[in-house]
């Protein structure tokens, strides 16, 4: 069993709470000054408080708060080199965290689908055995280098805005053409889901995928040539980048403090 704190139970950190709550194994603490936060997230915790020294009690602290609180809490936290945070916030590098706390640090982006055991994340610092078992328990994680975090709050931590968004469209395509919305959502949706865990488990690229589901002069094969033929790759790819520089705009900020 593993005492864990989450400071900030926002969507992030609440995300958090419900996937671990799961295994019914931890002692979860939430932490937030928002009652109405700290209601959201109760069914999920073994605590919640308003006080920052009862989640300073615990052996693993998540602070899941925006990039310009960080350095506002890490001194009343006040931790043991014993003690593990984990930072999750955005442009937010792992020697900033260093500087201000004698806890041992890891840098963590993850995303909302950690309240489903579906996450992805990706991870720096000071990963432990037990961070790593806590991280398995979401979904599935990659330790990288401090360098490749701008890129990782793009791809897996803004992602899931982009893939919403791409869901949307295909549910109002369906929509356009006669489904009812709810139809349209669940055959969108679940089409992603799929599409997704093909990916994951089969040993075939992404184009060879492609090239199973297009027959010739078939139905598939008249979308993707429209989608050759755009400029989508493109903006999605831009979409991705405009996150990652915003991420490390955020860093510099946050050094400059």
């Amino acid at each position: 069993m593993t005492h864990l704190s989450v400071v900030g139970c926002g969507n992030m950190g609440g995300a958090l709470l419900k996937g671990l709550s799961k295994s019914g194994t931890h002692r979860l603490v939430g932490c937030d000054i928002d009652p109405d936060a700290l209601a959201a997230v109760a069914d999920y915790c073994t605590e919640t408080t308003d006080d920052l020294a009862v989640a300073a009690e615990a052996d693993v602290v998540v602070l899941a708060v925006k990039p310009d609180m960080v350095g506002t809490l890490l001194e009343p936290l006040d931790l043991s080199a014993d003690q593990t945070l984990i930072s999750i916030a955005a442009g937010v590098s792992t020697d900033y965290v260093i500087a201000r706390t004698d806890a041992k640090v890891v840098r963590l982006m993850p995303n909302l689908a950690a309240e489903t055991n579906n996450m992805a994340a990706a991870v720096t610092g000071a990963v432990d055995d037990t961070v790593r078992a806590l991280l398995a328990e979401l979904g599935s994680f990659a330790e990288i280098d401090e360098a490749q975090m701008d890129i990782a709050t793009a791809v897996n931590g803004s992602g899931p805005a982009f893939v919403f968004y791409l869901i949307g469209a295909m549910k109002s395509a369906g929509v356009d053409s006669g489904f009812d919305p709810e139809a349209a959502e669940t055959l969108a949706a679940q089409t992603f889901k799929g599409a997704a865990e093909t990916v994951l488990r089969s040993e075939r690229s992404i184009d060879e995928l492609i090239d199973a589901v297009c027959s010739p002069g078939g139905t598939t094969i008249e979308g993707m040539e429209l989608l050759w033929d755009s400029d989508v790759d493109a903006e999605i790819a831009a979409a991705v980048h405009a996150a990652e520089d915003r991420s490390r705009e955020m860093a510099d900020e946050s050094t400059d403090e």
